[in-house]
């Protein structure tokens, strides 16, 4: 995927800006370990005897970037790719020209970069994306981070009268704040997630994308009909599972759900909403809606199959557009919805929506060239660099705006068609910020994945992940955070 981590840091309770705010980067490929915990354990602060020394501050350079120093930039090669990276690095080098940037991009972000904050070396700026994401949680906690305000609050890129921060859609600042008004994460791609078809396929069986658990299982028993499957997810990584599920829950109980779920509250999971949207999943395994062999397939296995025709919906993020670019058809017309709620009882209305910031940035405290590492991401939420983003990427950035005069493809215009409709129907689930092992490997791989493979019933799967989250909250080996 193309992105992958998660969203934090609520300190606005539960409006608009607290819902829109999360994301992000949704992990890929395997599942991080908690070995991180232990190579975080230090905490950071500025011992580093060969930091670069400030440059001079202007009006092309706010932030003082040393104009000599070397910058070390380290990204996520997920499903946005490189090359919008590397175009922004090339724009650093041209406002910069005694300096060379250090640039690599890896899969592996979180065994390739704990050897280094270990040893107090960590690069400049990290894309933290990825199945192998560094916990957020952990780093904040243990002040691994650079407070990023400097950057936010500089003049931005375009508009020298402007912030940086009054460029940004709502709610990406408070995401990158876990408590307090220090901002550690900069999320630059903006998602839309929630489930994603062919509209060619759902009108090949003369049916609109259904509001109500019923109509989905109708549509679902017509696919099955003609041989295509209702379903299919990265059934080795279930916890793309909760794209569509968790604004489910929130659409039939309400937002207040998710909040509990994310504070960690007791029995949180034993609400009537989770119990009826664990069962409504679970019929899709047990009527056979389900692309066969899905537990054992990746997040690409699943995708291309679903491209192939094989299964009618599949829970994503707005970067499959891209990742599966060379694998879906130029006329299958790649739509996205909000889920499916139960009925006309759900607490909120359809068209509630999972939307946030996505991949998401970090300035080590320890590194070299702080200043350098801020500059670059100033000059990616640049207009420029944002529509060079979504142009090449699909995907919107964290920059509100950047689409004018950009020709929307099929799964971007209906993004954005998506968020139009839920208005100030969007929610922003936590876990996946906060609580990354037990996001991941707990609720995702032992309880959604278990029960979805048919090895769980709801209510097992409901028990287990209940107990996981209390273990989590009893946990003081971790930080835990709440809405505020």
């Amino acid at each position: 995927m193309g992105s992958t981590s998660a969203e934090n840091h609520g300190t606005e309770g539960v409006g608009r800006r607290d819902l829109i705010k999360r994301s992000a980067a949704l992990g890929l490929i395997s599942v991080p370990t908690m070995s991180f915990l232990s190579a975080c354990a230090s905490s950071g602060g500025d011992d580093s005897g060969d930091k670069a020394k400030a440059g001079k501050k202007s009006a092309k350079n706010p932030l003082a970037v040393n104009e000599t120093a070397g910058m070390e930039f380290v990204l996520f090669d997920g499903g946005f790719g490189k090359e919008y990276a590397e175009d922004a690095v090339k724009i650093y080098e041209e406002n910069f020209p005694k300096v060379k940037v250090k640039f690599s991009a890896t899969q592996k972000i979180q065994s390739t970069l704990q050897p280094r904050f270990n040893q107090g070396t960590p690069p400049d700026l990290i894309d933290n994306s990825g199945a192998e994401q560094m916990d957020m949680g952990v780093l904040v906690g243990k002040d691994q981070l650079t407070d990023l305000t400097p950057l936010l609050d500089a003049p931005s890129y375009d508009d020298p009268n402007k912030k940086v921060r009054d460029t940004l859609r709502p709610g990406i600042v408070e995401m990158g704040q876990f408590d307090g008004e220090k901002v550690w994460i900069l999320y630059y791609a903006y998602t839309v997630y929630g489930v994603w078809y062919s509209q060619k396929a759902l009108d090949s069986l003369d049916e609109q994308y259904p509001e109500t658990w019923d109509q989905m299982l109708a549509v679902c028993a017509k696919a099955k009909k003609k041989g295509m499957a209702g379903w299919t997810y990265a059934g080795k990584y279930p916890y793309y599972i909760p794209f569509a599920l968790y604004p489910m829950i929130g659409k039939v109980g309400g937002r207040e759900v998710l909040d509990a779920i994310d504070n960690l509250e007791p029995n949180a999971w034993k609400h009537p909403a989770v119990k009826a949207c664990f069962e409504a999943y679970y019929e899709l395994y047990k009527k056979g809606y389900v692309l066969k062999g899905t537990p054992g397939l990746d997040h690409i296995q699943s995708q291309t199959a679903w491209a192939e025709g094989k299964a009618l919906f599949i829970p994503n993020g707005s970067w499959v557009e891209n990742e599966s670019a060379n694998v879906i058809p130029e006329d299958f017309d790649l739509a996205v919805s909000a889920p499916t709620g139960i009925d006309s009882s759900d607490k909120m209305p359809f068209g509630t929506i999972w939307a946030s910031g996505g991949e998401p940035f970090i300035v080590p405290a320890k590194a070299k060239n702080a200043a350098g590492g801020m500059e670059q991401l100033r000059i990616m939420l640049s207009e420029a660099s944002s529509k060079n983003f979504t142009g090449k990427v699909k995907s919107l950035t964290a920059y509100d705006g950047g689409t004018d005069g950009i020709s929307l493809t099929p799964g971007l215009k209906s993004g954005v068609a998506a968020l139009d409709k839920a208005g100030e129907n969007v929610v922003n689930p936590r876990l996946q910020d906060w609580y990354v092992q037990l996001q991941k490997e707990k609720i995702g791989v032992s309880g959604l994945g278990e029960m979805m493979a048919g090895r769980l019933t709801p209510a097992e799967a409901i028990k287990k992940i209940q107990g996981f989250a209390d273990e989590a909250a009893k946990d003081n080996s971790i930080k835990h955070y709440k809405h505020q």
